[in-house]
């Protein structure tokens, strides 16, 4: 059998900008064997500078405007930390991302882009918007476009970037009576040479865009911009679009730059030799250039190569961009003007050859190859008829209810002092005048960062004890770590436990011990003990009346399969995980004084599994409102075009009679950490976010669909 090759070096990529975006595509298509790669961003997706214009005119959609960091990243093989980057520690090697523990890395590369933001000019952080970083700015802009009455815009800098946002958000507000007005202290547009430049200010003033030259900016207030000559230009949406500004915690890295922008040479590499950049972030020492996506795009080969031989011990590779380029620059409407060495030319046909342009980049970003998931000529008996699909991981990659049920059933219970064994969510012992539960969890992972699933598997594991209304007093891990070397076993071990110790002591518990191990893929387990107050919350007190209350939505099992193929949008994937790490120990609590008389954590048989099981140990019936479920954004299409999680099939078979559609098919995903399914008595308070999604009805047990 041939050896899994093992992980030896961390390759971290801060940023997902233009460059890396195309540094990912390539590693997909040819990883490098024994790297980890890393990407780290504030967030799942990263906004295409090159159709803002178009987005802020109304030319193109929010999520045609997005590179779909997550599902490119799943491509490369990739794990994707959701943060930002705060500074870089070069003696540990490691980089701070509040809210984590460090990441390590033995290569480097940054490609965080630029900011627009003006912390110097008075007023600007409570009025203004910085053009960059995009998405909180189009975010913004959304907002005051639809909801002004009588729009007034102010732009502040008058470059490129300015004028573009000045047309577009001009042609936007059309017909509203609106006023647009670009400001800059000095001429506007002064880049370029008379002809373009004259076209430049033709194409604003045919969008009624109002020019202030030479003009210095004192001060923003709810009011507008107030100039050095005691005017004020009224404006309730002021941006800043005032050339190119380095992000500040660039200067504690104590690397070379130069105005504040990381300094490399002709093989993007930085001072330090493990660090590279490159885009708008990084100056290059050898062949200064202007700020522009072009330069971006064509330093993505390079970059792609040279960081692949810096982890392999391979000469690098050099670069010198191109003199001059193609500027495409848009004039609001679909129209734009061509610039190159002081030529220059307007029109729609030049706006349609821009948006091929943009469009073409994107898609070779999206049109992702599929994984070949097609199984061999030559196959043993029974392995068509088991669907051969790729295993699911979290708790999709669970036995099944039917299957696991026999088993248990033939297990005996002879002691004593346990009250309860297998069935429940945990079981119950009694010491002494103490009454204990214990339960283990593991799963299979459903993300490559140690992080994120360790969040995961403890907030999983700590479901069973929140079901019986327990509290969390002890926790044994049980890990096994894909194989690696010792540096980086040291590293990610340190992840682990560092965040297991911050979940569960936030509930009261403490890790005791464990093991460890090396396999195939990692796994993370927890052994959890919990101690009880009063008697356990078991799935065996629902009453006919009482209330089926859930606290999360459903849907991470369709989600996590469909992100396993590349068919899931990445801020979908990243709404699952934020609900998957959501602690429910508040919300137990508050069950349990809502006189919660049966509850269970839905978790791998999923939601008609879990309560099909407490129908049978209560004696009762429900009634479930498919209408009133809670669902993770995408789950209810992805079901409908047929993505199911591996245990679904097995999932349904065991609660036969409920209807088919996407929605009532999603009682049968498995969920990974979902939320607590409470009997509830009526008139108590239920926890915020909870859901009335049914009734408990007389008996014999079943399920119906109200």
């Amino acid at each position: 059998m041939q050896s899994q090759v093992p992980l030896t070096r961390d390759l971290v990529l801060i940023g997902g900008g233009h460059t890396h975006a195309l540094v990912l595509r390539r590693w997909g298509m040819r990883p490098l064997p024994g790297v980890r790669v890393t990407v780290i961003d504030p967030g799942p997706t990263a906004a295409y500078s090159g159709m803002l214009p178009g987005y802020v005119a109304g030319h193109y959609s929010r999520e045609e405007l997005d590179i779909d960091l997550v599902r490119l990243a799943r491509f490369a093989g990739a794990r994707v930390v959701l943060g930002a980057a705060r500074g870089i520690d070069r003696d540990a090697r490691t980089v701070d991302v509040p809210g984590r523990p460090p990441v390590g890395y033995d290569v480097l590369s940054l490609d965080i882009g630029i900011t627009s933001d003006m912390p110097e000019l008075e007023g600007f952080a409570a009025h203004g918007v910085p053009a960059k970083p995009l998405g909180p700015f189009s975010q913004r802009w959304a907002t005051y476009r639809d909801t002004a009455a009588r729009p007034r815009v102010a732009v502040l800098g008058g470059g490129v970037a300015g004028a573009e946002l000045a047309m577009a958000m001009a042609h936007a507000l059309r017909g509203r009576d609106a006023r647009v007005t670009l400001i800059d202290r000095g001429q506007v547009l002064d880049q370029f040479a008379a002809r373009p430049r004259r076209k430049l200010l033709e194409g604003m003033a045919a969008t009624g865009v109002e020019v202030v030259e030479r003009a210095r900016v004192v001060r923003v207030s709810s009011e507008g911009v107030h100039l050095a000559d005691g005017r004020l230009i009224a404006a309730g949406f002021v941006a800043g679009a005032a050339g190119a500004r380095p992000h500040g915690w660039l200067e504690g890295t104590g690397l070379a730059l130069k105005d504040g922008f990381v300094t490399v040479d002709a093989r993007l590499r930085s001072s330090d030799p493990a660090i590279f950049a490159a885009g708008d972030c990084a100056h290059l020492s050898h062949a200064p250039r202007p700020k522009a996506g072009v330069y971006a795009v064509r330093a993505a080969p390079v970059l792609h190569d040279n960081l692949r031989a810096a982890l392999s011990g391979r000469p690098l590779r050099r670069w010198r961009p191109q003199g001059d380029y193609l500027k495409l620059v848009s004039l609001g409407g679909k129209s734009a003007l061509a610039e190159k060495g002081g030529l220059a030319l307007a029109g729609p046909l030049l706006w349609r050859w821009k948006d091929r342009i943009d469009r073409s980049f994107m898609r070779r970003l999206d049109d992702l190859p599929k994984m070949d998931a097609r199984l061999p000529a030559e196959v043993a008996l029974g392995v068509r008829e088991g669907g051969g699909e790729m295993m699911c991981g979290g708790c999709g990659a669970k036995v099944g209810r039917d299957t696991l049920g026999a088993v248990l059933a033939g297990l005996p219970s002879a002691r004593k002092d346990v009250e309860s064994g297998p069935g429940d969510d945990a079981a119950v012992l009694r010491i002494g005048g103490a009454r204990q539960v214990v339960t283990v969890d593991h799963l299979r992972a459903v993300a490559d960062d140690p992080v994120l699933m360790t969040r995961i598997a403890a907030v999983h594991a700590l479901g069973d004890v929140w079901a019986m209304g327990a509290a969390p007093q002890a926790v044994l891990a049980s890990l096994v770590l894909p194989r690696m070397s010792a540096e980086l076993q040291a590293r990610t071990l340190a992840e682990i436990m560092a965040t297991a110790r911050e979940v569960f002591g936030a509930e009261g518990a403490e890790i005791v011990g464990g093991h460890s191990s090396m396999g195939a893929e990692m796994t993370l387990g927890f052994t959890v003990t919990g101690l009880l107050e009063g008697p356990a919350v078991t799935l065996a007190g629902a009453r006919p009346g009482d209330r089926l209350v859930l606290t999360k939505p459903l849907g991470t099992g369709v989600l996590l399969a469909a992100h396993m193929r590349g068919e899931a949008a990445g801020r979908d994937v990243a709404a699952a995980w934020e609900s998957m790490v959501r602690p429910q120990g508040e919300a137990a609590r508050a069950l349990v004084r809502a006189g919660a008389r049966a509850m269970t954590d839905v978790t791998g048989f999923g939601l008609a599994g879990h309560l099909w099981g407490m129908c049978e140990a209560s004696g009762v019936a429900a009634e479930l409102w498919p209408e009133a479920l809670p669902l993770l954004e995408g789950a209810e299409a992805l079901a409908g075009r047929g993505l199911r999680s591996t245990l679904y099939p097995e999932n349904r078979a065991a609660v036969p009679g409920l209807p088919e559609s996407p929605r009532s098919d999603l009682l049968f995903d498995p969920q990974t950490c979902g939320g607590l399914l409470a009997a509830v008595p009526g008139g108590g308070a239920l926890p915020r976010g909870a859901v009335e999604i049914g009734r408990i009805t007389e008996g014999p047990p079943r399920i119906v669909a109200g």
